[in-house]
């Protein structure tokens, strides 16, 4: 009787074994296959700072010039010759749509005047800009900016009056405080 039982015990312990050890190597496998089958979305990149106008009521995010959020088609965006504002005597320029539609953060950038605030906050750092000057340019791709022995802030959108011209806004650094 006791062979019986302890038979029974070991068949018993041995489909328990047999069970776990398909049991998740069918786990494993269902979830390998899943995940080629399932594209996991990427966790949301977060901002390195933003750009803030408070008299056309702008805060929108920036992302490195790197990022594929840093697209003229999503956000406001950081052009390739930017350096760090940060440093002494850099230039940053961005660049954003007119006109209308949800993508247009530029679409009332003709509305500022000299002296007017912009904020950059960027790397857990607040810049103060005010806007030197204001003009229209040929478009033809590239623009010119006098680099000035300060820190500039360059706004660049398609002109809202003038088709073929870009409006472009010249800010100078006030002052830099951390947050």
């Amino acid at each position: 009787m006791w062979k019986k039982i302890i038979i029974l015990i070991i068949y018993l312990l041995i489909c328990i074994l047999i069970y776990q050890k398909y049991t998740n190597q069918e786990s494993i496998n269902i979830i390998t296959s899943l995940k080629e089958k399932i594209s996991i979305p990427n966790i949301k990149e977060k901002p390195i700072g933003y750009l803030i106008i408070p008299k056309l009521n702008l805060n929108e995010e920036l992302y490195s010039k790197d990022s594929s959020n840093n697209n003229i088609e999503k956000h406001v965006t950081i052009l390739s010759p930017s350096q760090n504002p940060g440093q002494n005597n850099t230039t940053i320029f961005i660049a954003a749509h007119s006109g209308s539609g949800k993508i247009a953060y530029f679409k009332n950038l003709n509305n500022l005047v000299i002296n007017d605030q912009i904020y950059l906050l960027y790397n857990n750092k607040q810049y103060t800009y005010f806007i030197k000057d204001i003009w229209e340019t040929k478009k033809t791709g590239t623009i010119f900016v006098p680099k000035e022995k300060t820190n500039q802030l360059i706004l660049t959108t398609c002109s809202p009056k003038n088709d073929g011209y870009q409006l472009i806004v010249n800010a100078h650094i006030k002052r830099a405080n951390s947050s």
